[in-house]
């Protein structure tokens, strides 16, 4: 198959379906809509309340059903998306859960989609919070953790493996592939891994086609100004403090989750400068304890606002927070979401594209490998990692499932530990 007959799969797919969608008479089309509602529903409620071991694994398991078990899509088309994902603000594996319902049945799967997978994270968040509030503590959950982890290195490696496949389709790709892990390993900034990969490619495709690359250096500094005003709106929000109330934290949270990018580590930081330092609204303890009920809950690790918004301002609080937090995946995923089939259908477009692609799936392949570290560290995680390896691969049995025998598993071990 040619490069070229490739980077048109996903078009020819989306056109097909289209095709059939205009076949149908609108009753069909309504019966249609609302199945798939329905699919999206019970899909992301589930994932939303068993997906654990963060963006990277709850990637690998939207993989595992979507592209693998219902092929709802293609690998380069699920490629795609998460390369949109990656550049621009928000929690990704959120935005992919949202690029999918809308892929799937428009707008109104879009909201379903997205809210299915928060809801069911963001309410174990306000339950723990309840409870770290009545109690003054943190619940433990170091047995399931332990079991849990493993599993989800052996998920994130099988779908790194089908993703690799499909975004490392020459030498070149392999070649960025291969620098962007070890800058990611080096801890380059993830903006520089992802845009670097497409700058390369752009400017290799640029090479070959001149009046592609007029078009693109016209398009550029229209970009520059938007990118400045969008920065410069931000700083101008962080500078300002005012005591707290439930209008300054939603709008709060609304600022972080238009600007942030990166991990839950990265959002620490971003918290820590201003709700700590700036805010003097949490205490250093409370803003630990708050990440890390994100990080070893399921779900998206932004719901770490809806503990925050519990904490100071009781249930109106944690849905404040929450709303504010996640609204702008929402908005950017229905504006970015139409673009994505276009961008394939242009040359120059396509190898930027491509180029950030290999860069995903080099930060994705990073991550794991550090979080193999933390994950397995004696003969049982690897017996662990080993086996659901083996089950994934061998008999195709539902990573949600294997991540939740994972959990029974550490915590059936709790005593021997």
């Amino acid at each position: 198959m040619t490069k070229r007959a490739r980077w048109n799969t996903s078009a020819i797919r989306d056109h097909l379906m289209r095709s059939y969608m205009d076949e149908l008479t609108p009753q069909n089309h309504r019966v249609a809509r609302r199945d798939a509602l329905r699919e999206l529903a019970a899909l992301f409620l589930r994932l939303g309340t068993l997906a654990m071991g963060g963006p990277a694994a709850h990637i690998a398991m939207m993989e595992d059903e979507v592209v693998r078990r219902r092929r709802w899509m293609t690998h380069e088309r699920f490629l795609d998306m998460l390369g949109v994902c990656n550049l621009i603000p928000g929690p990704n594996s959120t935005e992919m859960a949202i690029h999918i319902g809308q892929l799937r049945a428009g707008f109104p799967g879009l909201i379903v989609a997205g809210a299915c997978f928060i809801l069911p994270a963001a309410a174990i968040v306000l339950a723990i919070a309840w409870m770290y509030v009545r109690f003054g503590t943190m619940p433990q959950a170091v047995g399931l953790l332990y079991g849990v982890k493993p599993v989800i290195i052996a998920v994130v490696l099988q779908a790194l493996w089908g993703l690799g496949r499909t975004a490392i389709k020459s030498r070149i790709l392999a070649a960025i592939a291969i620098v962007a892990l070890a800058a990611s390993l080096l801890e380059v900034n993830d903006m520089i891994v992802l845009l670097g990969g497409g700058i390369v490619m752009l400017a290799i495709r640029a090479f070959e086609d001149r009046a592609c690359t007029r078009a693109a250096l016209a398009a550029i500094p229209a970009a520059a100004t938007r990118a400045s005003g969008a920065k410069g709106a931000a700083l101008a929000a962080a500078v300002v403090a005012v005591p707290f109330s439930l209008a300054t934290l939603f709008l709060f949270f609304l600022k972080v989750g238009a600007v942030l990018f990166g991990s839950g580590y990265v959002l620490l930081a971003f918290l820590r400068t201003d709700l700590v330092d700036r805010l003097r609204w949490l205490t250093e303890a409370q803003l630990l304890d708050a990440v890390a009920v994100g990080q070893v809950t399921p779900g998206p690790v932004f719901t770490t606002a809806t503990f925050i918004g519990y904490i100071l301002g009781g249930f109106r609080g944690a849905v404040v927070a929450t709303l504010g937090i996640f609204l702008p995946s929402f908005f950017f995923v229905s504006i970015s979401g139409p673009l994505v089939p276009h961008l394939r259908r242009s040359a120059l477009a396509g190898a930027f594209l491509d180029g950030v692609n290999v860069g995903a799936w080099a930060l994705m392949a990073a991550v794991t490998l550090f979080l193999a570290r933390a994950a397995i560290v004696d003969v049982a995680t690897v017996l662990l990692a080993v086996s659901s390896a083996f089950i994934l691969i061998r008999y195709r049995v539902n990573s949600a499932w294997l991540v939740l025998g994972g959990g029974l598993i550490g915590l059936a071990m709790m005593p021997w530990r």
